[in-house]
């Protein structure tokens, strides 16, 4: 009954986890949304002037105009298959608020994100940030978690990560089965506790150390919504303690005994 319980658990979380447009419009608020829709269909349109007329004076210039005809000339002349969310920053400060969405657009002969942040104060809003980048396919295509055409560096840390976790489990079940714990739920904590660490960017190969971070558990996978996976890997130490420490008993157990009076 227990590992249906927990089956049914882990299926009802991949099916979460994997439902990330649905995770993404929970943060994402219609209205701004709806705005940003509306400048990408002003760029699309060629209505360069409006859109001109919202820019903050910040990111205003000379150029302005030669870039926004630039960004018009990557979009073709179609109906979008599909628009969604897929990235959302927000700021709420006493004076201003700022708003910086990422906009997936899929039409049949290319793929697009539209980067827009616009800026609110004082009853007014303002173009503080506006992008179109040509992509290659959707994000959740690209930053999927995949073992094609990794290199040596990415299975090794892997391999690391699964066999420092898989140790940690085994302290710990070491751990719960043990008799002479003292305040065993600290323990049963600590094995699974890990310091200092590498971290790789699953689809860059950029590696990262972590010198002075605590983790538990001592592996992780994780990735924000629509973006690339991190593979991280802590030292173990917290399993390494309680194994050191269970094995003192028995070492001392193992001395040379005494001679026996009267023998040389």
């Amino acid at each position: 009954m227990r590992f249906k319980c927990l089956a049914g658990l882990a299926v009802c979380a991949c099916l979460f986890g994997c439902d990330q447009a649905a995770l993404m419009k929970k943060f994402t608020p219609p209205e701004d949304e709806s705005i940003a829709r509306g400048y990408f269909d002003q760029l699309r349109q060629g209505k360069l002037d409006l859109v001109e007329r919202d820019l903050d004076p910040s990111v205003a210039g000379p150029d302005t105009r030669d870039k926004l005809v630039e960004m018009a000339s990557l979009i073709p002349p179609e109906t979008p298959v599909s628009v969604k969310v897929v990235g959302a920053h927000l700021f709420h400060g006493k004076e201003y608020s700022t708003t910086g969405l990422t906009l997936e657009y899929q039409f049949p002969s290319k793929w697009l994100l539209f980067d827009v942040t616009t800026r609110k104060e004082g009853g007014s809003s303002t173009i503080v940030g506006f992008h179109v980048t040509p992509q290659s396919d959707s994000l959740e295509n690209l930053n999927r978690f995949t073992l094609t055409g990794k290199s040596a560096i990415h299975y090794w840390l892997l391999t690391l990560a699964v066999c420092s976790l898989t140790f940690s489990v085994y302290v710990l079940i070491l751990c719960i089965r043990a008799k002479d714990v003292k305040r065993k739920w600290l323990w049963m904590i600590f094995v699974l506790v890990g310091v200092g660490g590498l971290a790789i960017n699953w689809n860059t190969g950029e590696i990262t150390f972590k010198i002075l971070s605590i983790y538990l558990p001592c592996a992780s996978a994780s990735h924000p919504l629509y973006g690339p996976w991190t593979i991280s890997v802590f030292l173990p130490l917290g399993a390494i303690l309680f194994l050191n420490r269970q094995r003192k008993p028995k070492t001392a157990g193992e001395s040379i005994p005494p001679p026996v009076p009267g023998t040389q």
